[in-house]
């Protein structure tokens, strides 16, 4: 299982936190209190932050959210033989997916499909197909995501693919 994929509880436990504090706004509170928190994922080194609420719990939300992420774009595993996860398999269907940006299923997505182009060169269709999704669908899935869609134009790149419109 990928680790964007991971249950927050166990994520956390892959994970050293720190708080601290940031300046800016939200005043005193902000200012005097370690609202900040930084995950860093051991396994992988990779690193996000929450600082700009006033609340840490609300801080902590945002930091696993930018560790989902960070973790599904830096992180690669060989895709699944068998075929797509569970998860996928229940956000497709004919030949679309279905997930929001902001649904906490959304980096455990992206982390699929780029691990799928991974193995496939970075070319959509294959990997569209390996997945039971259109090109177009895997193509809209990224493109959400500036990160994600930069990653696969630079990818494709290296590999000496067109760029993607």
């Amino acid at each position: 299982m990928h680790p964007a994929a991971l249950p927050a509880a166990t994520l956390f436990e892959e994970c050293d936190e720190t708080r601290t504090r940031r300046s800016g706004p939200g005043g005193q509170h902000r200012n005097k209190v370690e609202t900040a928190v930084i995950l860093v994922h051991r396994p992988t080194g990779l690193a996000a932050e929450g600082s700009e609420r006033r609340s840490q719990a609300e801080n902590r939300s945002v930091a696993l959210r930018r560790l989902r992420l960070a973790l599904a774009l830096g992180h690669r595993l060989p895709p699944d033989p068998t075929g797509p996860s569970p998860l996928w398999r229940s956000r497709a269907s004919g030949g679309r997916l279905v997930v929001a940006i902001d649904h906490h299923d959304y980096p455990a997505l992206v982390a699929e499909a780029l691990d799928r182009l991974d193995a496939a060169g970075w070319n959509l269709p294959p990997a569209a197909a390996a997945l039971g999704i259109t090109p177009s669908q895997l193509a809209r899935l990224l493109r959400r995501e500036p990160a994600a869609w930069t990653l696969l134009a630079h990818k494709r790149a290296a590999v000496g693919l067109r760029p993607l419109a």
